[in-house]
């Protein structure tokens, strides 16, 4: 099997496999001048509304930054403008020079300098097209394996999730890693009841200790608001699905992160992944918000594991879904890109999953589209760490 994909090689060293240009609104008010300008470079625009950028505090306001300046850099991007209000707490130039160190290309335009919505609009469509056009004759090139950061992903699990579809993920981690790549891991909810199985696979104490002050500290957060979520049921779709506690529920997620993957590094939200091996992302268990955080922390490509269905997406990466289930198969297939629920009736091993998975990865980010990228899924959201003021 090769150890190639046709990827986009970055002046910052990282590579692509997506070669966007990103239309990052500062804040909210500028969030419908940004969707207007993507709109109007399909082939290669992606837009990052939201709804924060303005209200907030501290550690939440560092977090909006920091999350948009991640998605400036992120090598699935290939030019970035930037669409500012003018008044708000984003901002604009800090995330235009997150772009720049990464060697990119990448404009501002404001809103009220340029004097409302149409202006701004007709000013951001006509950079837009010229970056567009641009990136447009950006070619290919071989690229290594170990290039790549793959995020794991779990959403609507049942049974079949941890049985089937949870296992295949987690050899393509094991693999991709042997290749010298990265995989990242997050929902530290979900983690709670298994915590032990990866500390003991850290690569140092300190790490596996990082990870228990981080499953420790959600805990105490949930008892703060009256809550005891160590020992409950998990979501009313796990429930259906056939999972009855949080630790059941964690132990088949867990096996998204590999059988034998040394975790090598544990890293707040959106926190650049830098290490290879495996990484834990201190992400909530809301896939919006986990997978935005995981992309935001270098992930190029996501696989998501789903039993009973979910259409979620991202702006820059492309999500690759996979069921074990054999009804979601059918029911959801508009959604889905790969059935592994054979491994469930003997129809296919787990070794022969794992192996056409690790082939999708490999043409999904060489070029092929997702069933979410087709669909147009790309949501997106921001962890938010404190109420709006």
């Amino acid at each position: 099997m090769s150890a190639q994909f046709a990827g986009y090689a970055r002046p910052d060293g990282r590579v692509g496999v997506r070669n966007h240009l990103l239309v990052v609104p500062t804040v909210i008010c500028s969030s419908i001048v940004a969707e207007r300008v993507a709109a109007a470079v399909p082939a290669v625009g992606a837009a990052l509304p939201h709804l924060a950028g303005c209200g907030q505090l501290g550690p939440d306001m560092r977090l909006t930054h920091e999350t948009l300046a991640a998605y400036c850099a992120h090598p699935n991007v290939g030019a970035v403008i930037v669409i500012a209000l003018g008044c708000e707490q984003v901002v604009a130039q800090m995330l235009a020079d997150s772009a720049r160190r990464a060697g990119k290309p990448v404009e501002i335009v404001a809103i009220q300098s340029e004097g409302g919505t149409v202006r701004s609009t007709a000013r951001a469509t006509e950079i837009a097209r010229r970056m567009a056009a641009d990136l447009e004759r950006t070619a290919r090139v071989p690229c290594e394996l170990s290039s790549l950061i793959l995020s794991v992903k779990c959403g609507g699990s049942d049974y079949t999730s941890g049985l089937a579809a949870n296992p295949a993920l987690g050899r393509v981690a094991d693999r991709l890693v042997d290749l010298g790549g990265t995989a990242v891991l997050g929902e530290v909810a979900e983690i709670m009841g298994a915590e032990h199985l990866l500390a003991a696979r850290a690569t140092s104490p300190e790490t596996g200790a990082k990870l228990i002050q981080i499953i420790s500290r959600v805990e105490a957060e949930a008892r703060a608001l009256g809550l005891d979520i160590r020992g409950t049921q998990p979501s009313p779709g796990n429930i259906r699905g056939g999972l009855t506690t949080i630790e059941e529920k964690s132990l088949g997620a867990t096996h998204k992160g590999g059988e034998h993957t040394p975790l090598s590094d544990v890293v707040p939200y959106a926190g650049r992944i830098t290490r290879r091996g495996l990484t834990v992302m201190d992400t909530p268990g809301l896939d919006v918000e986990s997978v935005t955080g995981m992309v935001g922390g270098g992930a190029q490509v996501v696989v998501f594991t789903t039993g009973l269905g979910t259409p979620t997406g991202n702006p820059i990466a492309p999500v690759i879904k996979i069921t074990g289930n054999a009804r979601t198969a059918v029911s959801m297939a508009d959604n889905l890109d790969l059935d592994v629920s054979g491994i469930l009736d003997d129809r296919e091993s787990l070794d022969a999953a794992a192996d056409r998975l690790f082939a999708e990865v490999i043409e999904v980010c060489s070029g092929k589209p997702t069933a979410a990228e087709r669909l147009g899924h790309d949501e997106f959201a921001i962890h938010r760490r404190n109420p709006t003021i």
